[in-house]
C-alpha cells in the first residue's frame, strides 16, 4: 500500500516524518538517506546489507576527496602510501 503525506523543514532542517508512516520505527533507529536532484530515498539502515552500507562509505569519502582535489586542497603521495590508506577507508 501506497502512503503519501505532505511535510515541511523546520528552520534546523528537521523534518517530521507523519505518524501514520512511522508506526514501525523505533527510537535512535538508523536510516539511510539518498539524495539525488529533487528526489530523497529514506530507507531503515537494517535493511541495508553490510557490503552496501561499506560500498556507500567508501563513495562518500571517494566523492569528499574528489572535491577537496577539485578546490585545490588535495595531496600527492607515492602509490603504496595510498593503498595503505585506502586499506584504512
Amino acid at each position: 500500500m501506497v502512503n503519501i503525506n505532505l511535510t515541511r523543514m523546520s528552520s534546523k532542517g528537521q523534518i517530521v516524518i507523519p505518524a501514520n508512516m512511522r508506526a514501525d520505527f523505533r527510537e535512535d533507529e538508523e536510516f539511510l538517506i539518498i539524495k539525488d536532484g529533487d528526489r530523497i530515498v529514506l530507507k531503515k539502515a537494517e535493511s541495508v546489507s553490510e557490503q552496501m552500507k561499506d560500498d556507500l562509505e567508501f563513495a562518500k569519502r571517494t566523492d569528499e576527496a574528489l572535491k577537496r582535489m577539485e578546490s585545490g586542497n588535495g595531496s600527492k603521495m607515492n602509490f603504496d602510501d595510498f593503498l595503505n590508506e585506502i586499506k584504512k577507508w
